[in-house]
């Protein structure tokens, strides 16, 4: 890794990254700051709308955001939560703007940290989330000088079933904000954090009792109104129509066809077969599994699921404006979260939007075919694609 990237600290963890806090994603991006964070940061300047869907010098020198990743125990009991404080100073002498979803502003909502036990590394278990492509709210800027500190806790996010010694480590890829094609600005990969670490039980390491995976049926929770099941009812059908219309395809001759080169990037028979078996589970489980929703999430994007806990899936803010059908549809947002259980496709969240997605298809094939968004409009297929 380029050392501009790292730099090394008797704390722990200092490398390029960012940690807003909450309140920068407001009006006022450099206003606030809670119980969990402090932040000392200048007021944004005039103009800033203006920039907001521009490539400008807020977008270079992201390897000045320097953070440094402490915890205060070097041991934790079953009970105890996995706290890790984080500081960070932009030290460059201009103003800079960072996609918040790379950065735990929100909290753990990605497995932003690489976390192993004895040497082998842990499953993330926490929240995958189909989010809109990026827009100028979902950007932060900070100023020269402004030092944010947020306190995030990672042990309902990663399996920490098992005692044992456990490392951790940062790890994000921060796109160029608004760029014509995406564009890596910088690849952030810390140095380790240790500690000894009691094994605990979390509902998101536990399998499911209840039989639903063998019996097809719809339940809610999170006091879904009757509409909203309703909506519900058609999004469920559309996705398992999406995903049977995906599988005829992969089923036909393979071959360099736009439609899969467009979503998956490069024809080769390993991946495609890859494909095929992707959308054989998908289709399976809108077949066949029994889908709970729940109605209670009131985030700005389409949905999340936990990778562990199939068939269950919580609808957010964007999911209810969205289309029955068609592109970022209800449908499609239920073919993408059904893509990250661990029971199907197992897929991560690597980009938004299809602009991105068809860019990361020709860069990165296999984090194409890792990716929930490339899943959903591959099944999509708007516009249509042979």
């Amino acid at each position: 890794m380029n050392s501009a990237f790292l730099r090394q600290s008797r704390f722990g963890l200092v490398a390029a990254v960012v940690l807003p806090l909450l309140a920068a994603c407001s009006s006022d991006p450099g206003a606030g700051g809670d119980a969990n964070g402090t932040t000392t940061a200048a007021a944004p300047a005039a103009g800033d709308e203006a920039l907001a869907t521009t490539t400008t010098s807020l977008d270079v020198d992201l390897d000045r955001l320097n953070v440094n990743l402490l915890s205060d125990k070097a041991t934790l009991s079953a009970d105890e939560s996995l706290l890790v404080t984080v500081s960070m100073t932009n030290t460059a002498s201009h103003r800079i703007r960072v996609l918040k979803w790379n950065t735990p502003v929100e909290g753990v909502n990605e497995p932003l940290f690489e976390v192993s036990r004895d040497g082998v590394a842990v499953d993330y278990v926490g929240r995958h989330y189909k989010r809109p492509a990026p827009r100028a709210k979902d950007y932060v800027i900070l100023a020269p000088g402004e030092t944010l500190t947020r306190t995030v806790d990672l042990a309902d996010s990663y399996d920490l079933t098992t005692t044992g010694n456990y490392q951790v480590r940062f790890h994000a890829a921060l796109p160029v904000a608004f760029a014509a094609e995406p564009q890596l600005a910088a690849e952030l990969l810390s140095n380790d954090v240790a500690m000894l670490v009691a094994g605990r039980t979390s509902f998101l390491t536990q399998p499911k009792t209840t039989g639903e995976e063998s019996v097809k049926a719809a339940s809610y929770t999170g006091a879904c109104t009757t509409s909203e099941k309703s909506a519900l009812v058609t999004a469920l059908s559309g996705a398992a129509s999406y995903a049977s219309g995906a599988l005829t395809y992969l089923s036909g001759t393979p071959g360099s066809k736009p439609r899969y080169t467009t979503w998956f990037g490069a024809y080769t028979s390993t991946r495609w077969a890859t494909a095929k078996t992707h959308y054989t589970k998908i289709k399976d489980a809108l077949d066949n599994k029994a889908y709970v929703f729940d109605c209670a999430c009131t985030d700005d994007y389409y949905a999340y699921v936990y990778p562990t806990q199939p068939y269950k899936v919580y609808l957010c803010n964007a999911f209810w404006s969205a289309p029955q059908t068609g592109t970022d549809s209800k449908a499609g947002t239920i073919v993408h979260e059904t893509s990250h259980f661990n029971a199907t496709a197992s897929t991560d969240d690597h980009t938004y939007g299809q602009t991105s997605c068809k860019s990361l298809a020709k860069s990165s094939p296999t984090q194409a075919l890792d990716n929930a968004d490339s899943h959903e409009y591959f099944a999509e297929n708007k516009p249509a694609l042979n």
